[in-house]
């Protein structure tokens, strides 16, 4: 089957100014995946008429569909309207149709209807008229040389409702689509280049409709996998079959699926356990915390958290030893299991998790720099504790050992139903 592609044209000065954000492109994205149409290009141009119309030129040579947003109002630096008409060689005139939707648009906001305003119902000639159901400025369907080309406005409300109601069935109808499918297997606690090796076999084996892409995150991996074909249902049936065989290979690793996160995963395994967890955070100031309890439900299994940054409060609130910081010091392996052990105590939890180092950028030493720091798992029976040599983004460090600690968790969960087993 054929692949249609599609590039998308964002026009403003503003977006390339950095005072807006494009998220339009985003979505644009994401909606023509979902018909089937591969996006291979977006590009952002400024109000200039020479690029727009290089823009134009450009994207009908190596795509199906090109879509446009931006540069629709009624003002002279809103070019897109005059350049698509340029680019088309015909006239700009008055549309009727366009302009009762124009009119309506202004009675039902009890605004008056200026010159300026009208000027939002004049359309190149070559263009078929797109309905903005919430905006005054319509929207425009040309094809030339079999290339579609859709002009649509930069406001994201009135952009979506166009594409939902209007131009996808429309694509739809004037393109044979194939279907395209993605899954994605989520890894967590390897690299990327090692991750690469352990499966390349598997990738290239991967049957001639699926490719494979690499999606490196914090201390995370996403494996996509696309199958491109006619039937979803066999395609997904060819996917799992995919992932099974590659299971095996990297099944430590691998934590979830599609749009689960380290923290969901966590959190739903705790549920099914009956399982609960409290935490004693240090370098990470309660953002280990702030992962567990942004799953909706994570009340089921998380009691609370004692952030003891200060020594004071290690002693105090969780009672690490005065000898421990002294002979260890706060980053320690010796400080960071006592802490995690304290806590599950303290709150009378089944798991304590703790974390403690230098999140930098100042408070290093030449035994432990920046970026050093111990992160430690308790339940009672076992205390485990790793650790992180990081780098001296204060953010990310704080991050990461949020991450790592519960990865340390899973990993700890798995090795107690491995030993069940």
């Amino acid at each position: 089957m054929n692949r249609i592609t599609a590039e998308i044209i964002t026009i403003g000065d503003e977006i390339l100014y950095g005072q807006i954000l494009d998220t339009n492109a985003k979505w644009m994205s994401e909606a023509l995946d979902e018909i089937g149409v591969r996006t291979i290009r977006r590009t952002t141009i400024g109000d200039n008429e020479v690029d727009i119309l290089k823009a134009f030129e450009e994207a009908e040579a190596r795509v199906d569909i090109v879509l446009i947003t931006g540069g629709l109002g009624p003002t002279k630096d809103d070019l897109t309207k005059p350049c698509l008409a340029k680019y088309f060689k015909c006239d700009m005139e008055l549309d009727a149709s366009a302009l009762d939707d124009v009119i309506r648009i202004f009675e039902s906001k009890g605004r008056e209807l200026t010159d300026i305003n009208r000027l939002q119902a004049v359309l190149p000639t070559a263009c078929q008229k797109v309905t903005n159901a919430v905006g005054s400025a319509p929207g425009m369907w040309f094809h030339h040389e079999g290339t579609v080309f859709v002009s649509m406005p930069g406001v994201p409300y009135e952009m979506k409702m166009m594409m939902t109601n209007h131009i996808i069935p429309k694509l739809q109808d004037t393109f044979k689509m194939p279907v395209i499918y993605h899954k994605i297997i989520k890894t967590i606690g390897i690299g990327e280049s090692w991750l690469a090796d352990i499966i390349d076999g598997w990738a290239e084996g991967l049957p001639e409709n699926m490719s494979l892409a690499y999606l490196p995150s914090l201390s995370q991996v996403k494996l996509r996998i696309t199958a491109v074909g006619e039937v979803k249902e066999e395609l997904i049936k060819e996917v799992a079959d995919q992932v099974e065989l590659v299971k095996p290979l990297i099944s430590q690793y691998i934590f979830g699926y599609d749009q689960d996160t380290i923290e969901s995963v966590i959190g739903s395994r705790l549920k099914e356990e009956g399982l609960t967890v409290s935490t004693a955070e240090s370098c990470s100031g309660g953002y280990l915390a702030h992962m567990i309890t942004s799953v909706p439900g994570s009340s089921a299994y998380f009691i609370g958290s004692v952030v003891s940054y200060h020594n004071d409060i290690k002693i105090g609130q969780l009672g690490v030893k005065m000898s421990t910081l002294t002979e260890h010091g706060a980053v320690s392996e010796q400080t960071v299991k006592e802490m995690a052990s304290s806590i599950r105590q303290k709150f009378n939890t089944n798991i304590g998790l703790a974390t403690s180092g230098v999140a930098g950028p100042g408070g290093g030493s030449k035994e432990k720099p920046v970026g050093t720091v111990w992160i430690a798992y308790s339940d009672g029976e076992n205390c485990v504790a790793r650790k992180l040599q990081l780098g001296t983004e204060r953010t990310l460090n704080i991050q990461l050992s949020a991450i790592h600690c519960l990865n340390l968790m899973r990993q700890q969960l798995n090795a107690k139903t491995e030993i069940a087993i």
